[in-house]
């Protein structure tokens, strides 16, 4: 293989399942919340209706929520695979060369620096993806379940709680939808079309532009290897607690859902004939 054809791994395939199951929550809550959001238009009453009406669509809507959490309590026991068992390096948490970054690439941009700045197996842009997709989720996640069982919640807390968490919800799900529509999918999609998440590979040309110090560290030979034995005991060690710590999560998810009877589901639907006298 020459050396313009070489490519390099990017994401396992646990982490491009996780992306894909991120990918179709993510679009399912889309579709099916900001209708809700927006009900009194006429595009979110034709969306409601198309999918059902507002109980079929709240349902497809709380189905893609669960397949949401699941998959956040899957990532956070995958992340701690790798930094416990494997003990790959925090590459995503930020620091004081993502400021560096910014501020060259800013001072690229506009013409005042002649060189882009060289980044590593995150740019700063991804960065500041991951961490809003995790503060994102984790908002949503809350006022999610306060919506979702506002009797207990009302119980807990003041009344005003509610709407709050409905604004912070619909808010969150509008700021989210734009920020995909605008930056993710202009820089993985547009800018130049990214195919590691579905091929697993980034070529030789991919990482020389967005990631030249891992690049060079990979051609250095600085990429850790560990012994098959030690990586045999870390996982014994690793792989009891993250089952454990999965299913309390899991079980949290299935009071998320039980948690609450309201009036919709415990009260018999009925009919009620109105008389309306004819006109004469």
């Amino acid at each position: 293989m020459s050396k313009g054809s070489e490519r390099y791994p990017r994401f396992d395939t646990g982490q491009r399942i996780e992306h894909g199951l991120l990918v179709l929550s993510f679009t399912i809550l889309s579709i099916t919340g900001l209708p809700q959001k927006y009900p009194d238009t006429g595009w979110g009453e034709g969306m409601i209706w198309l999918m059902g009406g507002i109980e079929l669509t709240r349902f497809i809507h709380h189905t893609a929520a669960i397949v949401l959490i699941v998959g956040s309590i899957y990532h956070l026991a995958s992340v701690g695979y790798r930094l416990v068992v494997k003990r790959v390096q925090m590459s995503m948490m930020p620091g004081w060369k993502d400021v560096v970054d910014v501020v060259q690439t800013l001072g690229h941009n506009f013409g005042l620096i002649k060189e882009a700045p060289k980044m590593g197996r995150y740019t700063f842009g991804e960065k500041v993806e991951y961490w809003a997709v995790v503060w994102g989720t984790v908002i949503m996640i809350l006022t999610g379940f306060m919506l979702w069982n506002p009797i207990a919640t009302s119980r807990l807390l003041p009344g005003e709680f509610i709407p709050a968490a409905k604004a912070a919800h619909g808010g969150e799900a509008l700021l989210a939808v734009l920020s995909i529509v605008t930056w993710h999918l202009y820089n993985v999609h547009v800018k130049s079309f990214n195919k590691s998440m579905f091929s697993g590979y980034l070529s030789r040309h991919e990482m020389e532009e967005e990631h030249p110090l891992e690049l060079a560290d990979r051609e250095k030979g600085e990429q850790k290897t560990i012994a098959p034995a030690l990586l045999r005991q870390r996982r014994r060690l690793y792989l009891p607690v993250a089952v454990l710590f999965s299913l309390v999560l899991l079980i949290s998810v299935y009071f998320f859902v039980t948690f609450e009877a309201t009036a919709i589901t415990t009260v018999p639907r009925q009919t009620m004939e109105i008389f309306a006298p004819a006109n004469r």
